[in-house]
């Protein structure tokens, strides 16, 4: 009778043992998707993880609207300037729209306690440029989170006329994001906006409102079949000629400028 219930007692022991191993190794659905358990998970990743998938930059020179559904037409909630940080609530993958010749959908996000929606076009995981930082600065900020992040300056010309060529190269980037990233980083007019991807396969913009003693301030595009080639912002003046070039060389955008002193 002893040796009865002692092998009973074993048998439910590991029964027991089992269910409990059960029960810790896996989750139930709903909790996958706990909010709780997802920031959970969140916080063991990389702070590099958690700026590329929970943050995003506003890169609209005049501001981004936040509205209240995911459509253009809905009421506006509020106006997130240039350079802004908001968190992505749910991300939309598919492009539902066109906006200034980008295709993109509309986020849900939060800014500033509210939420709403805005067009992921002008939203980027790199954050903008401050105002008057070099390129060699900003690359150094954005490799504390984007390691992949490359930057490399040449020097060359003449003893008379040197020269300066910087090169700073954005993986996994679009180009209306590298455009925006340039037009800041290296300074040439806000009033140029970004071309259209689709149109003459040879365009020329000038500056409508060129500064005193510049003789040429323009944006030269260039496009393919598959849409942008290249594109230039071209700047001579008495001092020095300035050309930057913005390309797409594999997965990433190049952005390189060459300085020339006269």
């Amino acid at each position: 009778m002893k040796k009865v219930v002692f092998v009973f007692t074993a048998v439910l022991l590991t029964t027991l043992i089992i269910s409990c191993k059960n029960d810790s190794s896996e989750k139930n659905p709903s909790e996958l998707n706990d909010p709780e358990t997802i920031a959970e998970d969140l916080a063991l990743g990389t702070s590099a993880e958690i700026n590329s998938s929970q943050y995003l930059y506003v890169t609209a020179p005049s501001g981004l609207s936040l509205r209240e559904f995911n459509n253009l037409q809905s009421e506006k909630l509020a106006r997130m300037p240039y350079g802004t940080k908001v968190k992505i609530v749910n991300a939309e993958i598919n492009p539902t729209m066109t906006v200034d010749g980008i295709r993109g959908g509309m986020h849900e996000i939060e800014y500033n306690h509210k939420k709403g929606y805005a067009f992921n076009g002008y939203l980027s995981k790199y954050f903008p440029p401050e105002l008057d930082i070099s390129a060699k600065g900003y690359a150094s900020e954005l490799q504390q989170y984007f390691p992949e992040v490359s930057y490399s300056n040449e020097t060359g010309g003449s003893v008379t006329n040197p020269s300066t060529t910087e090169t700073l190269i954005l993986p996994n980037a679009e180009w209306h994001e590298a455009f925006y990233i340039a037009q800041r980083l290296f300074d040439f007019p806000k009033e140029f906006q970004f071309p259209p991807q689709i149109g003459k396969k040879t365009e020329v913009i000038a500056d409508k409102k060129p500064k005193k003693n510049v003789w040429k301030s323009e944006l030269q595009i260039s496009r393919n079949d598959d849409g942008l080639e290249h594109i230039l912002y071209v700047y001579n003046s008495e001092k020095f000629d300035s050309t930057v070039r913005i390309e797409k060389q594999d997965n990433s955008m190049k952005l390189s400028r060459i300085e020339i002193i006269k």
